[in-house]
């Protein structure tokens, strides 16, 4: 039966973060290609991180739902489907996407490294439909100048949010994650008083204090991502990035939020994009705009060890969730079920 020790979600912000979504060529020579390169994954992870174990060098794997099928059939991860398009004040849109990779560490070249190795061994069976680099920027800060994820659960509390458990015990100790590219109108935005912008976030821009209830709109970013159910909050863990490029002028968010149930994400972005009630959106969309969106399960890192030629590991493992891993090859973390984590906050 495969391991179920997850990999490894919650992890300490880094420096340095690459993410990179592939799409699967047709045949069966780049389907063999990319179960190889999941028995040989960690052994990758290990090579690399080895050249300095204090960088904290990390991965997480996850597989689209068409790419899931092509791979390993049935059975499937119960609420794995495509990333679901909304249509509302705004456009979340849906963008092809087969596997995705999130590496972190301390260092950019180890990122870059791992990168460069885990494509040469997919070679051309997989190709990188988008790649961003992510870089820390100041105090945890996003490029609008608002602290971001600073409502992410932690240890124990993270575990329970983003790992599966007996809901479906074949997946147990899996996790879904989406992730979504975020473009700022920086000059716009900048051109706001702050007082406007921190009604927009729901929080103070120097302090990073939530605002109370009474000065906070309805349509704050911080308000429509929160999601409760039966009298409690949903979390995800976010493992958002800075990005951009300033010869192009481009500057943005990449948003990742991991979670035991992409409900929990869809109905922020719903509450977002659409609005709560319908209308009522998020006002920091008309500065941010989603130009990606997909969704992806993770299994755990046993499943990718023992992986084969023919698919998936049989048996598939039914145990209880293990805990997210502390190692430091491991992955990132998100929080807030319906708790969208915003594209920069």
């Amino acid at each position: 039966m495969p391991s179920v020790m997850s990999q490894p979600i919650d992890v300490p912000l880094t420096q340095a973060a690459m993410f990179l979504v592939l799409t699967i060529e047709e045949g069966p020579q780049p389907l063999e290609a990319v179960r190889g390169f999941c028995a040989d994954f960690s052994g990758l992870l290990r090579s690399v991180g080895f050249r300095d174990v204090d960088a904290c060098l990390s991965c997480v794997v996850g597989f689209g739902s068409d790419a899931w099928d092509r791979l390993f059939g049935s059975p499937r991860p119960r609420e794995l489907h495509p990333f679901k398009e909304i249509q509302g004040v705004h456009h979340a849109v849906a963008t092809p996407g087969d596997l995705l990779l999130h590496i972190r560490a301390t260092r950019m070249d180890l990122c870059f490294e791992l990168a460069r190795q885990i494509t040469t061994r997919l070679g051309a069976a997989a190709r990188v439909v988008d790649e961003v680099h992510g870089f820390r920027y100041f105090d945890a800060r996003d490029l609008v100048g608002f602290v971001d994820g600073s409502e992410n659960p932690t240890g124990p509390d993270a575990a329970r949010a983003t790992l599966i458990g007996d809901e479906d015990n074949t997946f147990a100790g899996g996790s879904y994650v989406i992730v979504q590219k975020y473009l700022h109108d920086l000059a716009g935005w900048n051109a706001l008083p702050v007082e406007m912008q921190e009604k927009i976030i729901g929080r103070t821009k120097q302090d990073n204090i939530e605002l109370d209830d009474a000065t906070k709109p309805t349509w704050a970013h911080n308000a429509l991502t929160v999601i409760e159910e039966d009298g409690e909050e949903l979390d995800i863990v976010r493992c958002n990035m800075p990005f951009g490029e300033v010869g192009k002028g481009e500057f943005g968010t990449y948003f990742i939020g991991y979670a035991k149930s992409p409900s929990r994400i869809e109905r922020m972005l719903e509450n977002m994009f659409v609005g709560r009630p319908p209308g009522n959106y998020d006002r920091l969309l008309d500065f941010s705009r989603a130009i990606t969106g997909s969704l992806f399960f993770v299994p755990t890192s046993g499943f990718l060890d023992e992986v084969t030629q023919d698919g998936a590991p049989s048996p598939i493992a039914t145990a209880p969730a293990a805990s997210v891993s502390d190692s430091s090859l491991g992955i990132g973390s998100l929080k807030g079920e319906p708790q969208h984590e915003q594209p920069a906050s």
